[in-house]
This record gives structure tokens, sequence and C-alpha cells, in this order.
């Protein structure tokens, strides 16, 4: 809250800070409505879980290994884009609460809300160093970053 002599910010200034707390309850609402959308659509991590297929369905012979091997990469890959489609919706979830705080305040939250959004926070983080580590066992490298900055295996920046 801006106090009423302009707190030493100018008139102009105080009437941008108007405006962006309006345009960021104009995003919150749209993050809002994608993350309901994302939820109801066919990518939602429930929906993407139950697309599965037994080994049966390939091959009834364990002598088949490739068919086998191929069942095994559909499961590991098959897991990864499901824990990918949760991931999309925690960031969309912590995005909408990270909007709000950003128009009230984040001292200004409701102490569930920055509560969960930390916890989104650090599941968000746990996931990226078990990414990171799965890519270092495996010998691929970093992921380049589209920022200009550059991660490690390890994710250090």
């Amino acid at each position: 809250m801006i106090p009423a002599d302009g707190g030493g910010v100018s008139t102009a200034a105080a009437a941008d800070l108007k405006v962006g707390a309006g345009v960021l309850q104009t995003f919150k609402q749209r993050v809002d409505k994608i993350l309901r959308d994302f939820e109801g659509s066919d990518g939602s991590s429930s929906k993407v879980g139950h697309h599965t297929f037994t080994q049966d369905a390939v091959t009834s012979a364990v002598s088949f290994y490739e068919a086998v091997s191929l069942h095994k990469e559909y499961e590991t890959i098959h897991g990864r884009i499901t824990e990918l489609s949760k991931m999309l919706a925690l960031q969309i979830e912590a995005m909408g609460i990270a909007s709000h705080g950003a128009e009230v305040g984040f001292d200004n939250l409701e102490e569930d809300q920055r509560r969960r959004f930390w916890a989104i926070q650090t599941k968000i983080d746990l996931e990226a160093e078990a990414s990171a580590d799965r890519r270092e066992q495996s010998g691929q490298p970093a992921r380049p970053r589209g920022d200009d900055k550059h991660v490690d295996v390890k994710g250090n920046l």
C-alpha cells in the first residue's frame, strides 16, 4: 500500500504500481484458467498415467528380448512423462500463488498458501536434482539454458 503522501514515490510511479496490480490479477486469473484447462486435458498426470499396456500386449514369449526391452523402455519413458506432467501442473500452481503474492505482498498471503508455495518449490528443486543425477549417470551432458547461464550436471549455475 502506498502512503497518501506517495511515500517518496512519484505520482506516475504510484499509478504504475496500481496498473501493475491489475495486470497481476489478470495474469493470475489466466494462470488459474490454464491450470484448470490442463488438469482437464489429456496431458494431465492422471490421464497420462492411465495410458499403459502390459508386456503381454507386446509379446507372451520371454525369449523375445527385443519386445521385452521395448516394453521396459516404454515404461521408463511413460513414468517420466507422467512425472513431467505433474511438475508442469505444480509449476503453474506456483506461478499463480507467486503472482497473487506479488499483488498483495508475499507476507500478506495466507499461511497455507505460503506453505504450499514453498512445498512446491522444494519438490521442483528435488526433481531438478534427481533429473541432473539421472543425466549424470547416463552420461548425458547438462542441458543448455536459454538465459545465457550455464548449468553443470549437478544443476549448479
